[in-house]
């Protein structure tokens, strides 16, 4: 059986962490539940109770399991850390799930993990050959060890050693002895925000998984500094050489809830200016604009205001169908998009329509799109991507094609529009991306944010990469089983 294969960039993972709190297990739920949308393939929360550690990891999604009285009664405790999977680094199973733990010189240690190590290949190979045993085939695991490896006394100074051997980007929290610890990696390419509710901190991806707990936004996490709650008071400590922060673009793009807050400002906002930006760039005589959804919606609103052309919902999504939908036979996989979209057909009929969208992966699932369009009675369809064309694969937690596998490697705008079978195409340019953000144009020198999608520029460089892939299997042992 096989699922559905995505035309959508997938982030890894959420992670939430929450210090001294009566109910810190719920809260983190509801914290996951809010970042259910960063990973859907497994859960996980590990709390502590000032004496022992308790774990419970499930298979799915946060409200399938971690919504029930009998489950949470599991995780007792003031300190309780979260992890929703979607996997990158290593493959779906039960022993794959986060949080890790792990019993260490000094006390007990349980890491989530966002995000992925550049040479956790080479690190995990390094480390057997010393006589380390790793159970998972996660990256995340390389961590654990080396922080249980290091001579130094105190958690933090251990930390720290791990810190200086790993590449990639990253977001870590940490419980261990009464302590919340809260990690980004040098140049901010992974997300990590700070909130607090009365004396208790919150570490988490996203500030709309502090919103549902009722939290208030302190500030995010910096590039390179490790954050922990001892004693309720929140202190930092910054290890690594100052340098300039590279923030992923696509949390501006795509990967952020719309109602979080990145850099002061709302992600719904930024995305309707992409839409504003893409129609002085590229607007063209039409009837209605339609967006893709839910991904293409603000960049549409942002379209449809600035060109005063009318906003339809021309397609609208079946929200019972989720992501694992199992296709049993050829012939209902062939069905394909019409399992999750439809067309209101007496708006786009005899319609010329603009079609939008926030990016464009392998292409299928925008020709299956527009195919739908014309089938409804549509006149011509002219495609808008809100973002310019993904060349480039990701090393630091997004899961996506190699560049053989990305539609706009392989082939001009010409031969994109042609395999999509829109009447035009046209993408956001990457100066008119940076306006949208920042009001500022693209710093050759060093980049802003980090945009090797686009541009191959790496702000790390991919040391496990082979070839044209990434290489995702760290361990020859099968991850068919749940154990």
């Amino acid at each position: 059986m096989k699922k559905f294969k995505s035309d959508k960039l997938r982030e890894e993972c959420g992670v939430f962490g929450i210090s001294d709190h009566i109910d810190a297990s719920a809260f983190v739920a509801l914290g996951l539940h809010a970042l259910q949308h960063r990973g859907q393939e497994g859960c996980g929360i590990v709390s502590y109770d000032g004496s022992n550690y308790h774990s419970e990891k499930r298979q799915g999604l946060v409200g399938d399991h971690f919504t029930k009285s009998n489950v949470l009664k599991k995780l007792p405790g003031r300190f309780a850390i979260g992890h929703n999977r979607y996997s990158t680094t290593g493959e779906t199973s039960l022993r794959n799930i986060q949080p890790f733990f792990a019993d260490l010189h000094g006390g007990g240690i349980s890491l989530a993990h966002n995000g992925n190590l550049t040479n956790a290949i080479s690190l995990r190979d390094s480390l057997v050959k010393e006589g380390a045993i790793f159970r998972t085939t996660s990256d995340t695991e390389t961590i654990v060890q080396l922080i249980a490896k290091s001579k130094r006394n105190k958690i933090i100074d251990k930390l720290i050693d791990a810190l200086f051997q790993i590449k990639g980007g990253y977001a870590l929290v940490l419980i261990t002895n009464k302590k919340l610890i809260g990690v980004r990696d040098p140049f901010g390419i992974r997300p990590l925000v700070i909130g607090k509710l009365k004396d208790s901190f919150i570490f988490a991806s996203e500030t709309c998984a502090l919103d549902i707990v009722g939290a208030k936004f302190v500030r995010e996490v910096e590039n390179g500094e490790i954050v922990y709650v001892e004693r309720k008071k929140l202190i930092s400590v910054k290890p690594f050489p100052k340098q300039k922060a590279r923030p992923c673009i696509f949390e501006y793009i795509y990967f952020a809830r719309p109602d979080s807050i990145i850099n002061n400002k709302c992600a719904y906002e930024y995305r309707k200016n992409f839409g504003i930006e893409l129609a002085k760039e590229s607007d063209i005589e039409a009837d209605i604009v339609v967006p893709v959804p839910d991904s293409g919606v603000p960049a549409a609103i942002g379209y449809a205001q600035f060109t005063n052309k009318k906003f339809e919902l021309g397609l609208i999504r079946n929200h019972y169908v989720g992501r694992t939908f199992i296709e049993p036979t050829q012939s209902i996989r062939s069905l394909g998009v019409k399992l999750k979209l439809s067309s209101t057909k007496s708006i786009i009929k005899n319609k010329s329509i603009i079609l939008i969208d926030d990016s464009l992966v392998r292409g299928t699932t925008c020709h299956k799109i527009v195919k739908m369009l014309y089938d409804a009675g549509a006149k011509e369809v002219h495609v808008r991507i809100a973002c310019p064309e993904i060349i480039f694969p990701d090393f630091y937690g997004v899961d996506m094609p190699n560049k053989n596998e990305l539609l706009a490697f392989n082939k001009n705008n010409k031969e994109i529009c042609d395999f999509i079978n829109a009447k035009t195409l046209k993408f956001l340019s990457l100066d008119g991306l940076y306006q949208a953000l920042i009001s500022e144009k693209r710093n050759v020198t060093y980049p802003q944010f980090s945009d090797h999608y686009f541009t191959g520029d790496y702000p790390v460089k991919p040391i496990d990469e082979l070839g044209d892939s990434k290489v995702t299997q760290l361990s020859l042992l099968s991850t068919a089983s749940n154990n």
